[in-house]
């Protein structure tokens, strides 16, 4: 499994609605093909700040089948309007399970 990490930045003020946004869109990614787990970490220093973490099978089902779906847009129709600046992605394996 990899996962998607997207470190997201929202416009002040916006965060419930962004989180709200998040919850509806759980089912488009549960949809999905390759996709097992969904997960929104909030900042405590900088309430703004968010990290939505992806399980997926491949990077290919996140960024080609994922990517290029009509479930993609539909996400985007949800929360991007609380975007502060375009989220910034990538993609990271596990490497140590320490405990």
């Amino acid at each position: 499994m990899i996962w998607e990490v997207a470190a997201i930045t929202v416009k002040a003020g916006m965060e419930s609605e962004f989180e709200a946004g998040v919850a509806k869109a759980a089912p488009v990614f549960q949809k999905a093909r390759g996709c097992r787990s969904l997960k929104l970490h909030r900042s405590i220093e900088n309430s703004s700040n968010y990290r939505l973490v992806v399980g997926w099978d491949t990077v290919e089902d996140h960024m080609v089948h994922f990517r290029n779906s009509e479930g993609f847009a539909e996400w985007r129709k949800l929360v991007s309007h609380c975007f502060e600046a375009p989220p910034v992605v990538e993609h990271t394996s596990e490497v140590l399970t320490g405990f």
